[in-house]
């Protein structure tokens, strides 16, 4: 298979941010086209999920009742504040351990893949659902319907726990991003189980991308224990952030970024008195 590049610049001086597609093979290709949503297999392995669910837990306990508290600022999430899960925002300022969600280049090339090579990272959050919580309507992430060439979001679910239908795998509805209709158009109930709609069942340090603009929705978590996941979610750079990535980034995190990741995030150097 041929192999492109993709050469992508902030600016004149910025150096350049190299995507692979080759790194998705024609497959994969093919499938997310077809499907909305392709899984990657299993990208994070048993250090990196402990050292993710460690940091996790540390975040959960100091932010307590603030946790989440970023989005909030941001005028494309109606809901900021999930009933039946726990949230957890802005992570790309909250330890490096982190870097890897919007950095993995199989990651990068499957949304390029989606959103051409104008893409920008929109968020990195981390949603848990409860014990007996978790449901979500079906929906997608655009408020209209656009033409296949013209697709404005992707989303990535990084698995930090086995996928199941027990405990709330995420559901999606196959295909229904090149339906030309948006769910709350067409269903009764979009709380309601679609006759088509599959569950990600996989195990933990999995990671699906899912053009956004396909269905999904979470589901009821039947276990006792969290069902957690981080979701890096992207955008077109002529889009908006869920996140204003500028306004929240640390000298800190800047500092500590490659060129590349600094351009995924679309910031320049930050001030001191950014936050």
């Amino acid at each position: 298979m041929k192999q492109t590049l993709y050469l992508l610049r902030m600016n004149t001086t910025t150096p350049p941010l190299t995507i692979q597609p080759s790194l998705l093979s024609a497959d994969e290709q093919t499938f997310l086209d077809d499907y909305g949503y392709v899984s990657l297999g299993k990208i994070l392995d048993e250090t990196q999920l402990t050292a993710v669910r460690i940091r996790i837990q540390e975040l959960l306990e100091s932010e307590g009742e603030k946790a989440g508290s970023e989005l909030l600022d941001s005028p494309h999430i109606r809901h900021p504040k999930e009933e039946g899960a726990d949230r957890l925002a802005d992570l790309v300022n909250k330890g490096n351990v982190f870097d890897v969600f919007y950095t993995h280049p199989r990651v990068l090339a499957g949304v390029a893949h989606v959103l051409t090579n104008e893409l920008k990272l929109s968020s990195l959050n981390y949603r848990a659902a409860l014990p007996g919580k978790g449901h979500q309507k079906l929906h997608a992430d655009w408020h209209e319907t656009v033409a296949p060439s013209d697709y404005q979001v992707c989303n990535t679910i990084w698995l930090l726990d086995d996928f199941t239908k027990e405990n709330g795998a995420t559901r999606l509805v196959p295909a229904t991003h090149r339906s030309g209709i948006l769910p709350q158009e067409e269903l009764k109930d979009p709380y309601a189980t679609h006759p088509d709609e599959i569950l990600v069942e996989a195990p933990a340090g999995t990671v699906v991308i899912f053009n956004s603009h396909t269905w999904h929705g979470g589901t009821d978590n039947h276990t006792d224990a969290p069902r957690r996941s981080i979701h890096s979610y992207f955008c077109r750079r002529s889009q908006p952030q869920q996140v204003d990535q500028q306004r929240y980034i640390l000298p800190e995190t800047y500092a500590r970024l490659s060129e590349d990741a600094r351009w995924t995030l679309g910031v320049t150097q930050p001030e001191a008195t950014t936050r």
